[in-house]
């Protein structure tokens, strides 16, 4: 005979969802070349500093950030490497 399943003996529990891990700026290199992605890095982060007033001392807060937002739009496909 075959075992039956029952409510107590079934497995209810879903899987849980694999959380994503953030691309690595490497393993954006097939996808833009270096130069274009710094410059755009450059260009996002010259416009948060205009925005702040160029108020000295947010350099390194304003490249991170631009980074961040560059690679996610790159990894989104938001950004084309040939513009």
């Amino acid at each position: 005979m075959a075992a039956q399943t029952t409510p107590a003996t079934r497995n209810t529990r879903r899987p849980t969802p694999k959380t994503m891990r953030p691309l690595r700026a490497d393993a954006l290199a097939p996808v833009i070349d270096p130069e274009r992605r710094r410059a755009l890095i450059a260009e996002v982060a010259y416009y948060r500093a205009e925005r702040r007033g160029f108020e000295p001392g947010h350099e390194a807060e304003d490249w991170l950030s631009a980074e961040a937002e560059v690679d996610t739009a790159l990894t989104l496909g938001v950004m084309k490497s040939g513009n």
